[in-house]
C-alpha cells in the first residue's frame, strides 16, 4: 500500500500544471493530509521531489508551498546506435536534458562488440558528466534499430548486419545500472507521447537509413503479440521492385530510407505516403508524426505524402489526417529511452528510494 501511494503522490505531481500544494495533493488523491505529509518527506529525503515557492493566490490566509519533481534527483540514460550514429543523454526527473552527445559513424563495418564497446565509451562519458553534475543515474535505456526480445537480445537488426546479439552482456560498464533495450521507433514514439501528448492514438515514423514505427493506441504503445510491431520500412511499396538487404524486393525503406530520401526526396514522399496511407485504414490512426531524419526535411516531405494519402485513405474526405514532424526531431528515440527509465522512477518510486538506502 505505501509503494502504491508514493507513486500516486509523486505522479500527481508529475502530472499537475501547477505547482500542487500537499493539502491540494490530498485531494486530487483522496489520501488524507496526514498520509501525504509523510509521503511527501519521504519522497523530498530520497531526492525526487523539493518544495518550491507556492503559485500565487488570492484570497485571505497564507500560500502553502508547492512541490516539484526534483531537478537534482535521479536521471535517465538514454542512448541510441543507428547505422551512421552512435548517441548518449542524460535526462533528469522533471524531463530536462542536460546532457547530450552525438557522435557521427557508419555502424556497419563494425563487429557488435566493437560497435558496442564505442557506445560503452559514450555511455561512460555521459554518465561522468551526469555525475559532476551531481545527479544519480537510475538506469540506461538503449535504442537500436531492430527487433528486440525480452531481456535485451536484438535478434536481427539487418540494417547493422546484427543477429542474436546479447546487448547487456556486451555493455560491461553499465553492469551495475538497471538497462533495457528495445526498438528506437518505440522509445522514439513514447518520448513524443510525453512530450506535447501527440494524442491517443497515431503512429510514430522514424527515417534513417532503415525505418521504423512506434503505433500508440489509447495512450499505450501497441507491440504486437510478439513485442515485434512497427516494422513499416518491410512493407512492400513495389512488388518487384529493388532488393532489400532483410532478402524481399520493394521494401519502404530502399525507396524512403534516408539515403533514398536524398536521391529522390519526390520517389521517397510518394513511397511514404503508400506505406502510410495502408496504415491509416487499418489502425484509423488520426496522427502520423514524422520523426528521425525526417524531422528535418519534412517540408519537402509533407506535399507528396499528404497527396498519396488523399488519394488512398478511404476517410479521407471525412476525416483528414494531420501529418506533423516530431517535436523531439532526430533526438526522438535517445530522448524516450531515457524517458523510459524516468517513467520507471515515477511508476515505483519505492523502489528508487530502497536503492538509495542501500547505497
Amino acid at each position: 500500500m505505501r509503494a502504491h501511494n508514493l507513486a500516486l503522490v509523486l505522479q500527481t505531481v508529475a502530472n499537475s500544471a501547477n505547482r500542487p500544494s500537499r493539502a491540494a495533493i490530498s485531494s486530487a488523491t483522496g489520501l488524507t493530509r496526514a498520509t501525504v505529509s509523510a509521503l511527501v518527506d519521504d519522497l523530498i529525503a530520497g531526492g525526487l521531489l523539493t518544495e518550491v515557492d507556492p503559485t500565487p493566490r488570492t484570497g485571505a490566509g497564507r500560500p502553502a508551498a508547492g512541490l516539484a519533481l526534483a531537478p537534482d534527483g535521479p536521471a535517465g540514460l538514454g542512448l541510441e546506435i543507428n547505422v551512421d550514429y552512435q548517441a548518449a543523454c542524460v535526462v533528469d526527473l522533471s524531463g530536462a536534458v542536460r546532457h547530450r552527445i552525438v557522435e557521427h559513424a557508419d555502424q556497419r563495418p563494425l563487429s557488435p562488440g566493437a560497435a558496442l564497446a564505442e557506445l560503452s565509451t559514450l555511455a561512460e562519458r555521459a554518465r561522468a558528466a551526469a555525475e559532476a553534475d551531481g545527479l544519480v543515474l537510475a538506469g540506461a535505456a538503449l535504442a537500436v534499430p531492430g527487433l528486440v526480445a525480452p531481456g535485451g537480445l536484438v535478434r536481427v537488426a539487418p540494417n547493422l548486419g546484427w543477429q542474436d546479439v546479447d546487448v547487456p552482456a556486451l555493455l560491461p560498464a553499465l553492469a551495475d545500472l538497471p538497462i533495457t533495450v528495445d526498438n528506437e521507433a518505440n522509445l522514439a514514439a513514447l518520448g513524443e507521447l510525453r512530450a506535447d501528448g501527440a494524442g491517443p492514438s497515431f503512429v510514430y515514423v522514424s527515417g534513417e537509413i532503415g525505418i521504423g514505427a512506434g503505433i500508440v493506441l489509447d495512450g499505450a504503445l501497441y507491440r504486437g503479440g510478439r513485442g515485434w510491431s512497427g516494422e513499416i520500412g518491410h512493407v512492400t511499396v513495389h512488388p518487384d521492385g529493388r532488393p532489400c538487404r532483410c532478402g524481399a524486393n520493394g521494401c519502404l525503406e530502399q525507396y524512403a530510407g534516408q539515403e533514398a530520401v536524398a536521391a529522390d526526396p519526390d520517389l521517397a514522399a510518394a513511397a511514404l505516403g503508400i506505406a502510410l496511407a495502408a496504415v491509416v485504414n487499418l489502425l484509423d490512426l488520426e496522427v502520423i508524426v514524422l520523426g528521425g531524419g525526417y524531422a528535418p526535411k519534412f517540408d519537402r516531405l509533407r506535399e507528396g505524402i499528404e497527396a498519396e494519402l488523399r488519394r488512398r485513405v478511404l476517410t479521407a474526405g471525412l476525416a483528414p489526417v494531420t501529418l506533423r514532424p516530431a517535436t523531439l526531431g532526430a533526438d526522438a528515440a535517445m530522448r524516450g529511452a531515457a524517458d523510459a527509465v524516468i517513467r520507471g522512477v515515477q511508476e515505483d518510486p519505492a523502489a528508487w528510494l530502497t536503492r538509495a538506502q542501500a547505497v
